[in-house]
């Protein structure tokens, strides 16, 4: 399928511009949609994977993860946790450093053989190549949150020594900032009452953020959205984490939405929202590019796979669902 270019930054299948006068209401991914992330969560995934690397697996020549590698992982759809991501590309560079191969591009390797299952299909690949049980065990990931060893060091890094012990009422080892600090807000209210006046309190919000996390970075803006009909997927069980698209359909029905769209930045989203649609509830699924790393990529791998209505910003939306 190829989309047309309609204007700065809205790409759009032309067959299908009837179907958006059918949307009544708008569910959003957080990250990389109502929140830029590249300085904040990704740094995250970076410095947690070196910490780990020096300080577990003894391991302090190999490479750094860069933006190509998380892009890489979250194009197979099945590392919309950014913890699972971390835990991947720890894995793939001890199995690397084993098998004396070059750590770049034996982390594209696993890439290309990873799949929607996630860290299922990298262990299962790596375990193929190579022993990697002292890692494995070293780790035990994911384990309870609270407790695990690489979930610790992640949210110690990510959400800094203050905001840490209000969340798990312990102390990081961390005394740098946290990352979350660095979260650069998309979302505003100008946005949020173009869309209450066309869709009313059918305003949710279905992403793998716990709900304080969300609540710290997006401050008063929080509350505006159907709190009641919201999904915050890092404070459920692990089973309901995307693609599964059981908290989209819930979000779907507690609104009575007949056509819903819904706003995301990952593969994860878009096969949620097909899923959603394949079960009976017509759901939209609208791409957000601008805050990639490589924006054409994504427009790309979006494109595919048959989107058909992808954005540069959020900000946007007004344009393409006639608001303005």
């Amino acid at each position: 399928m190829t989309l047309t270019k309609k204007s700065n930054g809205i790409y759009i299948d032309d067959s299908c511009i009837d179907v958006l006068d059918e949307i009544d209401a708008v569910i959003f991914d957080c990250d990389g949609v109502l929140i830029d992330i590249t300085k904040s969560y990704d740094l995250a995934i970076i410095k947690t994977t070196k910490y780990i690397l020096e300080n577990y697996a003894k391991i302090n020549d190999s490479i750094d993860v860069d933006f190509k590698i998380i892009d890489g992982f979250k194009s197979t759809g099945g590392f919309n946790d950014e913890v699972d991501l971390t835990y991947a590309a720890i894995i793939s560079l001890v199995a690397a450093k084993k098998l004396q191969k070059d750590p770049s591009d034996f982390i594209f390797d696993v890439i290309e053989n990873s799949d929607s299952t996630g860290i299922k299909s990298v262990e299962k690949y790596l375990e193929n190549q190579t022993d990697i049980s002292e890692i494995k065990k070293q780790l035990s990931y994911p384990g309870s949150h609270h407790e695990n060893i690489l979930y610790q060091n992640f949210d110690q890094l990510f959400y800094g020594p203050e905001l840490y012990q209000k969340l798990f009422e312990k102390q990081s080892k961390f005394t740098t900032p946290g990352l979350i600090e660095q979260d650069d807000v998309i979302l505003n209210d100008f946005l949020l009452e173009k869309l209450q006046n066309k869709f009313d309190s059918k305003i949710a919000m279905v992403t793998g953020r716990g709900k304080q996390s969300v609540s710290y970075s997006l401050q008063g803006l929080l509350h505006k959205f159907d709190l009641k009909n919201s999904a915050f997927l890092e404070d459920e069980s692990r089973e309901l984490a995307k693609p599964n698209p059981k908290s989209l359909l819930d979000s779907i029905s507690g609104m009575n939405s007949v056509c819903t769209l819904y706003v995301g930045d990952s593969m994860e989203d878009f096969i949620m929202a097909k899923k959603a649609t394949d079960l009976g509830h017509k759901t939209i699924f609208c791409g957000i590019l601008g805050t990639s790393k490589n924006p054409k990529e994504k427009l790309e791998l979006f494109e595919r796979n048959g989107a058909i209505l992808l954005l540069d910003s959020i900000n946007l939306l007004p344009k393409v669902l006639n608001l303005e």
